[in-house]
C-alpha cells in the first residue's frame, strides 16, 4: 500500500549506517502549495477530507485500515494517466530489483505531474535504498508540500531522522503522522519508545 511503501523499505534497511547529515536545514513544516480551483481536484480534496476525518476517529485498527486503503487509492491517482502508468511501472521495476530504472520512471512521472505527492514519496524510498539520504529527505519534503497529511511520508521522515540521530525531530514527525493516522501500524510503539528515551535523557 502507498502509505507503507517508504516505511517498509526503511524498516528493512535500518541496520545500514547513515551519515550524519541531519543537522542540515531541513524544516519539518513544508510550505504548502495553493489549492487548485479545478473541479475534479476539489472533489478529490473533499473525499480526502472526509477520509482523513474518519481515519483520525477510527475506533479500531481494522476500521483504520479500511480508510487507509481508500486514501492510498486516491494518493496513487495522480490525475495524469501517463504519470500513473509510469509510477506503476516503477513499482514493478523495484520488485525486479531495478532501482535505477524505477527512479528514472518516477522522474518522468514527476516531470509530467510535479504535484504528485505519492510519486515524491516513492522517489524518496528509492533514494533511501540507494544511500542518497539527502535526496530522500528532499523528496519527502516535496511529498509533504503537496500533501501535508501524507502520514506515510511523515513516518518515513521520522525513521530517517531517528536513524541519523536527530531524535527530537524524529519524534515530532512520528507525532504528526499519528495525529493523522492514530492506528498507523507499529508507529505508536516506536514513538512511545523514543519519547521514553528522550524523557530519560532530560531527567
Amino acid at each position: 500500500m502507498a502509505a507503507r511503501f517508504l516505511i517498509a523499505a526503511l524498516v528493512l534497511t535500518l541496520g545500514v549506517h547513515a551519515p550524519a547529515w541531519a543537522q542540515e536545514d531541513l524544516p519539518l513544516e513544508p510550505e504548502p502549495v495553493p489549492l487548485s480551483t479545478d473541479a475534479s481536484a476539489q472533489t478529490r480534496s473533499s473525499r480526502l477530507e472526509r477520509l482523513y476525518a474518519s481515519l483520525a476517529s477510527a475506533k479500531t485498527p481494522d476500521d483504520a485500515k479500511r480508510f487507509e486503503a481508500s486514501i492510498d487509492q486516491i494518493w496513487n491517482e495522480s490525475g495524469s494517466p501517463t504519470a500513473d502508468l509510469l509510477a506503476e511501472r516503477a513499482v514493478e521495476l523495484v520488485t525486479g530489483d531495478d532501482q535505477a530504472g524505477a527512479l528514472e520512471l518516477l522522474h518522468e512521472a514527476l516531470e509530467v505531474k510535479p504535484d504528485y505527492a505519492e510519486g515524491w514519496n516513492k522517489r524518496a524510498t528509492l533514494f533511501f535504498l540507494r544511500g542518497d539520504y539527502v535526496s530522500a529527505m528532499s523528496s519527502l519534503r516535496e511529498a509533504l508540500r503537496h500533501e501535508p497529511r501524507h502520514y506515510g511520508a511523515w513516518a518515513g521522515l521520522g525513521k530517517i531522522l531517528q536513524q541519523t540521530g536527530d531524535e527530537k525531530r524524529a519524534l515530532d514527525a512520528y507525532r504528526r503522522a499519528l495525529a493523522i493516522h492514530p492506528h498507523l501500524e507499529g508507529l505508536r510503539d516506536d514513538a512511545d519508545k523514543l519519547a521514553d528515551k528522550l524523557r530519560g535523557e532530560t531527567l
